[in-house]
């Protein structure tokens, strides 16, 4: 996974209006969030965002795929779908989409605050 500066000030940028967010490394990319929800990741200087049944259809009308990973020999995907280039493009459109992957984030229910805090030993 890799995330470019420039991609992720990109995306930052366009995604100002909804909020205070936030972009944090993650195994070589990046999660994206707001209030304590991850809602999107960048791989590759590829941006996705959540889904879940009540945000998916735009998606699957994109034909936009999934975030996926291998792990040994099995690949995995993730519940985030890449977002249309015209999307990102766009920033009102953006910010439509990544409020309703913020709103996917939160039903979830894996809410950064909602994890308990380990313990350093």
């Amino acid at each position: 996974m890799t995330m470019s500066a420039a991609f992720k000030d990109y995306i930052l940028d366009m995604l100002d209006p909804i909020g205070p967010i936030n972009a944090r490394r993650m195994f070589g990319g990046g999660g994206i969030f707001l209030r304590g929800n991850m809602f999107a990741l960048i791989n590759e200087d590829v941006l996705y965002f959540k889904v879940d049944d009540q945000n998916i259809k735009p998606y699957d009308d994109a034909a936009a795929p999934a975030f996926t990973y291998i792990r040994g020999d099995k690949e995995l995907a993730l519940s985030y779908r890449e977002v249309p280039a015209d999307v990102i493009d766009d920033t009102d459109d953006l910010c439509k989409w990544a409020q309703q992957a913020w709103e996917a984030a939160r039903r979830s229910g894996t809410s950064s605050k909602n994890k308990p805090k380990r313990k350093l030993q």
